[in-house]
């Protein structure tokens, strides 16, 4: 689970640096928001691999969130864990209803959420627990580094292949050129959004050899999604 990152909702000080701590410590790049409003515009900076969701949060209610984040084609599939004091069986029904993939009451334990955690990314998100990730006929082999398409190998430089990687861990989802920088080339490098084109027409153009269809589409004013194509 190294690399994994996990935006974590809470506005009880104490609590946010006890689980940023633990989960650091588990090897999670763990991002701290400290209300509903600060954590839709950490997202929007940059879409987490698993949000832990507070539900009893100051400007923007923790079940707002998850409605919100479900409603949009660009964060509905990013796995959410509700961590909350409301314990009532209908406040378990609504968090789930809403949209939440799983949903804790405090006090709770530390080795449970981590558990927890780990069980909702291996159902949802195998690609960041698997060394290999397989999309229609395009495999990843991440420890030799190295792509292929049906029986061809496809050779991509190193930006190409990280594009590609985080794509395949989010098939049919909508990233913003912003997303990507932020994934890819990370939130700290200063790049131009239009070097996200360069990169894609590159990885497009090396998928798309010996006669394969292009399987990356451009959603106009979104960005783009990884899409199975006939």
């Amino acid at each position: 689970m190294a690399n994994t990152s996990v935006l974590i909702v809470e506005d009880e000080e104490a609590l946010a640096t006890l689980l940023d701590y633990n989960l650091g410590k588990e090897g999670f790049d763990t991002t701290l928001a400290g209300d509903g409003e600060d954590a839709l515009m950490k997202v929007e900076e940059r879409a987490p691999d698993i949000i832990i969701l507070d539900w009893m949060l100051p400007k923007i209610s923790g079940i707002e969130v998850c409605r919100r984040l479900r409603s949009r084609n660009e964060t509905r599939n990013i796995p959410i864990l509700m961590l909350t004091a409301r314990a009532e069986e209908a406040d378990r029904i609504r968090g789930l209803d809403t949209g939440a993939d799983d949903y804790m009451t405090k006090p709770f334990s530390m080795n449970e959420l981590v558990a927890r955690i780990r069980a909702i990314l291996r159902r949802i998100r195998p690609g960041l627990v698997e060394e290999a990730l397989t999309f229609g006929d395009i495999v990843i082999d991440r420890s030799a580094h190295r792509v292929s398409r049906g029986e061809q190998e496809i050779h991509l430089g190193p930006t190409e292949f990280r594009l590609l990687d985080h794509l395949m861990q989010h098939p049919g989802r909508v990233f913003s050129r912003e997303q990507l920088l932020n994934a890819v080339w990370g939130s700290d490098v200063f790049v131009e959004a239009r070097t996200v084109d360069v990169h894609i027409g590159r990885l497009r153009k090396a998928l798309s050899r010996h006669g394969h269809a292009n399987p990356i589409r451009t959603v106009r004013s979104a960005g783009y999604a990884l899409e199975h194509v006939n």
